[in-house]
This record gives C-alpha cells, sequence and structure tokens, in this order.
C-alpha cells in the first residue's frame, strides 16, 4: 500500500449543494473526483418538480440507471460516496451506484447533504446498499452551511477517514 492514500469522492447532487462539498472535500484530501449520472433520458431533476420526482423515486426506493464508474474503484483504498437527502433517504441514483460498485470498493466512507434531518438513516441505507461499514460518515445540513461550519465538518471527516485508513494499513501490514 502506498503512503498517501488513494482516494476518489463519487457523488450525486441535484442542486450543487453535494457538489460543492464534494469538490471541496476532494481538493482538500487530494482524491479524484467522479459526478454519478443516470443513464439514457432521465428526468430532469430542477425546480419542484425535480424536486417532487426524486422525492417520489427515494421514497419508493426506484431503481434507476446510472453510467458506469470511469474510474476504476477497485484501485483506491477508500471510495468516498456522497449523496443528497430526501425524507430520510439517500438519492436513488447514489443508491444505483452503490449497489452496482459496491462489491468492488475496497473501503467505504460516506457523507451526506441535508436540509434539516434524516442523514443517519440515509447513511445507514447507503452503507447497507454497498455492503460495507464505513470507514466514518458525515451529515453536512444547510444550517451547517449558513453558520460556515461545514468546513470544520469536512476537515474532521478527512481525518477520521485518514485515521481509519491508517490504523487498517497498519494491521495489514503486520499480517
Amino acid at each position: 500500500m502506498s503512503a498517501q492514500p488513494n482516494v476518489l469522492v463519487v457523488y450525486f447532487s441535484r442542486t450543487g449543494m453535494t457538489r460543492r462539498i464534494a469538490e471541496l472535500l476532494a481538493s482538500e484530501i487530494g482524491a479524484d473526483i467522479e459526478p454519478i449520472r443516470q443513464q439514457g433520458k432521465h428526468p430532469a431533476r430542477a425546480g419542484v418538480r425535480g424536486y417532487v420526482r426524486s422525492l417520489i423515486e427515494a421514497l419508493g426506493q426506484r431503481q434507476v440507471k446510472v453510467m458506469p464508474a470511469t474510474h476504476d474503484v477497485s484501485a483506491y483504498d477508500v471510495v468516498v460516496v456522497g449523496s443528497p437527502v430526501w425524507a430520510s433517504h439517500a438519492s436513488a441514483p447514489a443508491l444505483a451506484w452503490l449497489k452496482e460498485n459496491g462489491g468492488q470498493v475496497r473501503r467505504l466512507a460516506l457523507f451526506c447533504t441535508l436540509g434539516g434531518h434524516g442523514g443517519q438513516p440515509a447513511l445507514e441505507q447507503m452503507a447497507r446498499t454497498g455492503g460495507k461499514s464505513p470507514l466514518a460518515c458525515c451529515e453536512i445540513t444547510a444550517y451547517d452551511l449558513r453558520r460556515r461550519i461545514d468546513g470544520t465538518k469536512r476537515q474532521e471527516f478527512g481525518k477520521r477517514i485518514r485515521h481509519r485508513l491508517s490504523t487498517f494499513q497498519q494491521t495489514e501490514r503486520m499480517l
């Protein structure tokens, strides 16, 4: 294993909030980044109609098809997956990506963005779908953004990922 962890940040974003957090996180931890995109003709997600459509998909646990990963996820020490939260559910595209790629991910970390409450159930849903216990999890709310503490939360999340990964790597070297 390399001394510098090889990290990929993968995210789905409807409004740009999750994308912004993913881009800042990737920059801060020196990670590659990849958006999750739906296959084919997918429904528009902008505005109220897009929010309602996305909410119905999440609540109904509807399956959506996503484009294959452009990065080889098995080549990364850690894959960080981010999703918005709608009514305590992760986005359907993020769940579809985890379902398709979770088996190839060596170690998983998760983050979510949300307006208020429901982050923990969404993170648990993502972990179940990915089939892995995450190294670290992070919730960033609209309140965190207004108070300008999202940077502190991202930095703490990055530190937890590096610390847990370091522990795993030391254990593997001893075996």
